[in-house]
């Protein structure tokens, strides 16, 4: 993998010196924020290859940050929590965090989940990169693109991977740890929950009812599957 340009907002001084000296002692470049206003501008004013974005920020918080980045761009964010509540993870995922870990972090865990994030948005993450298509959507691994009945889908690097690990198995039930697994790797921790989140921001980004959903289905007490031949 080539060289990773990372953006670190993180207002502890120490740990983001001593995150960022981890990083790069690994080939990656790294500059760092302090804050949440200033990581905004400068998430926007050059291209990185991913966020790695503290919710506990002053002023403008990571949550808040999040918002703000998802409406202008789809850069991977890695957010980076010290609460350890369910509740608040899903919440950053809603928003638009791509992963999350949770403090205390080893500079290793998060390494890994940047490799892996940014492995999504190259087109690396899986075996395969021809075009997948099943009735009007086509995913392009290469492009890292979505589009239904030819109109663009615009998703994240995460649900991008959940949503062609689904497409490759058109008509086939997927539980949340298959997907978790297909989607980020075994080796990662993660949560149930989370696939949840992304499947219902997929369907709203693919327009599909969520009380009775035609194209990302929900089988009771399996997990997901993919509509086949009729998206």
């Amino acid at each position: 993998m080539s060289s990773i340009k990372v953006l670190l907002v993180e207002d502890d001084e120490r740990l983001a010196q001593l995150t960022a000296r981890y990083l790069e002692s690994h080939g990656v470049l790294v500059t760092i924020a302090v804050t949440g206003t200033e990581g905004q501008v400068e998430a926007l004013r050059r291209q990185y290859d991913c966020i790695v974005l503290d919710v506990m920020l002053p002023g403008r918080d990571g949550i808040e940050v999040t918002r703000e980045l998802r409406a202008r761009t789809d850069v991977p964010i890695v957010m980076v929590t010290a609460r350890t509540e369910e509740a608040d993870r899903v919440l950053g995922l809603e928003v638009g965090a791509d992963d999350y870990v949770t403090k205390p972090f080893s500079p290793r865990e998060l390494l890994a989940r940047i490799r892996a994030t940014v492995r999504r948005v190259r087109g690396q993450a899986g075996p395969t990169q021809q075009t997948v298509q099943v009735g009007g959507l086509v995913l392009d691994p290469q492009k890292m693109t979505v589009t239904l009945d030819g109109n663009p889908i615009d998703v994240t690097a995460y649900e991008f991977s959940i949503l062609r690990a689904l497409a490759q198995r058109p008509g086939r039930v997927l539980s949340r740890e298959q997907l978790l697994d297909l989607a980020k790797g075994s080796a990662e921790l993660s949560f149930d929950r989370s696939i949840d989140v992304h499947v219902s921001r997929l369907r709203a980004k693919l327009g599909d009812d969520s009380r009775n959903p035609k194209i990302l289905k929900t089988v009771r007490g399996a997990g997901y599957l993919l509509a086949g031949g009729d998206v």
